[in-house]
């Protein structure tokens, strides 16, 4: 095949690599307003953190993630609260899926079930994806990056914050306190004092 692209003149080359790179240009774009459309017309969905490796939870810029409806929708899971006892087999899991979740007063989500494959849902109720990878659930991300310095501001974290789209598509946003309040880094609240 290589061969065959050589033997093309240098202009069909030059062509060829210009629509490449415009299709790789396209689908980036693309991805970027996708995000940014989920940004602004995503449904807030809190979901509540889980104790994690106190070790791990604040590693630098980063805070380890784990949430409490992983333990939830995998109970009997590695990932979730408990190993399968001995002779119990491993449940098995579609390794990508979504959960389907209802949300309370304050807009955390509260675990229903597993969806189904054309399943329809509820007013009430938000589809969110996950995926299973290195034995771990991830919903969107599994850590949350904070500017240097900042990660006293985050240590009462209680929930991440997700932006999520009808297809179960998020993006985490923020973290949450206890009281349900944004978690603000310091600099965030000089920024809004001054002006």
């Amino acid at each position: 095949m290589w061969q065959r692209i050589m033997n093309l003149s240098v202009k069909t080359r030059t062509v060829l690599a210009l629509a490449a790179g415009l299709l790789v240009l396209a689908a980036v774009n693309w991805i970027i307003v996708q995000r940014e459309q989920l940004l602004t017309d995503g449904k807030l969905v809190l979901l509540e953190l889980a104790p994690v490796d106190p070790r791990s939870l604040m590693q630098g810029d980063y805070m380890a993630l784990r949430f409490k409806i992983t333990n939830d929708a995998f109970p009997n899971s590695r990932w979730g609260l408990r190993s399968p006892l001995k002779g119990e087999a491993e449940p098995n899991y579609p390794r990508d899926g979504h959960l389907v979740v209802t949300l309370d007063e304050y807009g955390v989500g509260h675990f229903q079930r597993i969806a189904r494959a054309g399943e329809v849902l509820t007013a009430a109720e938000v589809l969110l994806r996950y995926r299973i990878r290195n034995d771990q659930v991830k919903f969107a991300t599994n850590g949350f990056f904070f500017e240097e310095g900042q990660a006293q501001a985050y240590e009462k974290a209680r929930y991440g914050a997700f932006r999520v789209a009808a297809n179960g598509d998020m993006i985490l946003i923020a973290m949450y306190g206890q009281d349900y309040a944004l978690l603000k880094n310091k600099s965030t609240d000089a920024a809004s004092a001054t002006e």
